[in-house]
C-alpha cells in the first residue's frame, strides 16, 4: 500500500521538492480533459468516498522513508482528483499535526461548490486551482465535465474559497490549440482571476502525451497575449509560463547567461530591449547572442501591442515530444 500512496519526491517549480501522495485510486476523476497525460477518466464520480483508511494514510506519509529536510511541500495529486477523497482534511489535518512540512493540495476545482469540500482544503497551506474556462461550451470540450456539474456553482465556489482562505492560491490555465485560445476567452479569465487573490496564475501547454492525439499547444503568438492580458489584470509578478523547462534554474544567470536567458523566457517573455540591456551588461553582444539563438531555433521574436519581445521557443520541441512519446 505505501508504494500506491507515496510517490516522489520530485521537482516542481510551483511547490519545489514535493512528496506526493496518491490518496484516490487510479483514474477516478470529475472530469476528463482532453490533454490529461493520464488518459481518459476511467470512473467518473462527483460523490465523495473513502478510497484507503485515513489513519492508514497518514501513517504511510508521516512515517515515509523518502522523507528528509529537503521535502518542501506534501502535495495531494492522485492519478484522478484528490477532493474526492472524503477524508482529505482529516488526513490533512493529521499529517500537519506531525510534520512541520507545508501540505499542497492540487485540485481540478469541480467540486469547490461544496462546502464540505472547501472545509477540508482550508487545511493545506497551499491550493492549486484549474480554471481552463469561464465559458461554457468551450469549459465542456476541453475539460469534459461530470454532466451533474455545472459551471456556474464551480465558479461561484471559487471565488467564494478565496475570500476565506488564508493560504496561497495558485491556478493554472491549460491553452490547447482551437479551443481556448481565443483572445476573449484569455480575458475572460484573465478577469476571473482578477477576482482571487492569485499568488501565481500560470499559463501552460501539454508537455507529455494528451489523453486525445489531436490536441495542441496553443502557438507561442497566443502564450505572449496571454502572458500579457493575465499581467494586465494580476500584475506581472503573479504570471509565470509552464512551458516544459521546469528544471531551468533562474541561479545559472550568473553562470551562465545565455542558459539563464532561456530559462527566464521560458517564464516570462522578454522585451527585446531589456534582452539587448541582459547581454550588454553580461559583456556580449546582444544582437550577435540573439540572431544565433534564433538561427537555433531557440527563441522566437514576436510582437504583441507595439512591443517586440523574446519567448523561449517551445512549439516544435514540445509537439516532437508528445508525437514521440504518444
Amino acid at each position: 500500500m505505501t508504494e500506491k500512496v507515496v510517490f516522489g519526491p520530485v521537482p516542481s517549480r510551483r511547490l519545489g521538492m514535493s512528496l506526493g501522495v496518491n490518496n484516490v485510486l487510479y483514474k477516478n476523476c470529475s472530469y476528463s480533459c482532453v490533454y490529461c497525460q493520464i488518459g481518459r477518466t476511467q470512473h467518473f464520480e462527483i460523490e465523495r468516498n473513502e478510497y484507503y483508511n485515513p489513519d492508514e494514510l497518514v501513517r504511510i506519509v508521516i512515517e515515509a522513508k523518502k522523507f528528509d529536510a529537503s521535502i518542501d511541500y506534501i502535495t495531494f495529486v492522485p492519478d484522478g482528483e484528490p477532493t474526492l477523497d472524503k477524508n482529505l482534511g482529516f488526513e490533512i489535518a493529521e499529517i500537519k499535526k506531525e510534520r512541520s512540512t507545508k501540505v499542497a493540495v492540487i485540485t481540478n476545482a469541480s467540486l469547490m461548490y461544496r462546502d464540505d469540500v472547501k472545509d477540508d482544503i482550508y487545511y493545506g497551506d497551499t491550493v492549486s486551482i484549474k480554471i481552463d474556462a469561464i465559458t461554457q461550451k468551450i469549459w465542456k470540450k476541453i475539460n469534459r465535465p461530470h454532466p451533474k456539474l455545472k459551471l456556474d456553482e464551480i465558479l461561484d465556489g471559487i471565488v467564494n474559497f478565496s475570500k476565506k482562505y488564508k493560504g496561497r492560491i495558485i491556478t493554472e490555465t491549460m491553452l490547447i490549440k482551437g479551443i481556448n485560445d481565443r483572445e476573449d476567452e484569455i480575458t475572460k479569465i484573465a478577469q476571473f482571476l482578477s477576482e482571487m487573490k492569485v499568488d501565481i496564475a500560470y499559463i501552460a501547454i501539454p508537455t507529455r502525451p494528451p489523453a486525445e492525439p489531436w490536441v495542441e499547444p496553443a502557438d507561442e503568438k497566443i502564450i505572449l497575449m496571454a502572458h500579457e492580458i493575465f499581467s494586465n489584470h494580476l500584475g506581472k509578478k503573479h504570471v509565470e509560463l509552464l512551458t516544459g523547462y521546469e528544471d531551468a534554474l533562474f541561479d545559472s544567470v550568473s553562470k551562465d547567461p545565455i542558459h539563464g536567458f532561456l530559462a527566464i523566457t521560458s517564464v516570462h517573455p522578454m522585451m527585446v530591449d531589456y534582452a539587448h540591456k541582459f547581454f550588454s551588461e553580461r559583456g556580449l553582444q546582444p544582437e550577435e547572442v540573439i540572431n544565433k539563438l534564433l538561427e537555433e531555433n531557440k527563441i522566437v521574436k514576436l510582437s504583441y501591442m507595439n512591443h517586440e519581445f523574446i519567448l523561449r521557443k517551445f512549439k516544435s520541441d514540445v509537439t516532437k515530444k508528445i508525437m514521440s512519446e504518444g
